[in-house]
């Protein structure tokens, strides 16, 4: 009598969106694999086609897709990978999406406006998507927001490794550019040896509506290194006055450091002629030579993904990964 005999060998695939290649060149090889190839183009109208090349059929997928600009193109080719995945009979699918987004927009904060980065999560889980991995979320209350695992990583030791490697620790503050990170400058602060953290006070004239005014420094940074943290750099606006606060306060080196580097419009020439001696972030997004300068320094978060997803495909743990501990 003949056997049927069942293979019940996992297969590890990665495959890329055409927004940020790179980055998933750069995990496959650490994880000593290849992307698998997929072509992709976009028809006259603007719609996009998908297809991979080899059987997906019972692997163990994982769909790396930064969300950058254009954010809107790269979140719609992502889904329709997504489902191509789903209906090719892919065993598990998981979502990488190093910078998520719409993160920005996960509450109403008036009346008759969108919760987009929920809607975000309900359009991945209905195009197919098993799971979510994603790096630094704008807040972890969006980790909610999908009906299934969501690994929610954190750039945080890989930043304080490096600026910890660069200051005097003894001679450190760390700095919330608005109150609302302060739990942020916590974690910096338990990472780098219980240092004092400040963080930057708004105020608004009554005179000038719906215009922020100058804020002051809530804490101590005269004659000490500051290190003024985020979890993204958008236009830059913000980052570049915590920066002038910290120098008007009497600091006497001040440090820039954020995971996502979106540099939208003018932000990187506001940063290159800010007071800030360097500027740190990671490359959960592309950051083009054009928008690079001297005093920018760029850390791979590939190392960090590609641990994740090994430990995920294993079925190990990666709880060291959501707490910011390494």
């Amino acid at each position: 009598m003949s056997e049927l005999r069942l293979s019940s060998e996992k297969r590890l695939r990665v495959f890329s969106g055409r927004g940020y290649p790179e980055l998933a060149e750069e995990v496959a090889s650490d994880l000593g694999i290849a992307v698998t190839p997929t072509s992709a183009y976009d028809f006259a109208n603007g719609e996009i086609f998908v297809r991979f090349e080899e059987s997906v059929r019972g692997s163990d997928a994982f769909v790396i897709q930064s969300h950058a600009a254009p954010v809107n193109k790269q979140i719609m080719e992502q889904l329709i990978m997504v489902d191509a995945l789903k209906r090719a009979s892919a065993k598990r699918i998981t979502v990488v999406a190093p910078f998520y987004g719409y993160a920005r927009q996960d509450k109403k904060h008036r009346g008759r406006e969108p919760i987009s980065a929920r809607l975000m999560a309900d359009l991945f889980k209905a195009a197919g998507a098993d799971r979510l991995m994603v790096v630094d979320l704008h807040t972890s209350q969006i980790q909610g927001f999908f009906d299934g695992p969501v690994d929610h990583l954190f750039a945080l030791p890989l930043l304080t490794n490096y600026v910890g490697s660069k200051v005097d620790r003894n001679n450190l503050t760390i700095v919330s550019p608005d109150s609302g990170r302060v739990r942020v400058a916590e974690r910096w602060s338990d990472l780098m040896g219980g240092c004092p953290i400040a963080f930057i006070h708004k105020t608004r004239d009554p005179r000038i509506p719906n215009e922020a005014t100058i804020g002051r420094i809530v804490g101590d940074v005269k004659g000490r290194t500051a290190v003024v943290i985020d979890d993204m750099i958008d236009t830059a606006g913000t980052i570049v006055k915590a920066v002038d606060a910290c120098i008007d306060a009497g600091a006497s080196e001040v440090i820039v450091a954020a995971t996502h580097g979106v540099l939208s419009g003018p932000a990187s020439d506001r940063l290159k002629n800010s007071g800030a001696t360097e500027v740190v972030m990671t490359n959960t997004l592309p950051i083009p030579e054009d928008r690079r300068f001297d005093k920018l320094t760029v850390l791979s978060i590939a190392p960090l993904l590609a641990r994740a997803i090994r430990e995920v495909f294993e079925d190990g743990s990666v709880t060291s990964l959501f707490d910011g501990h390494s």
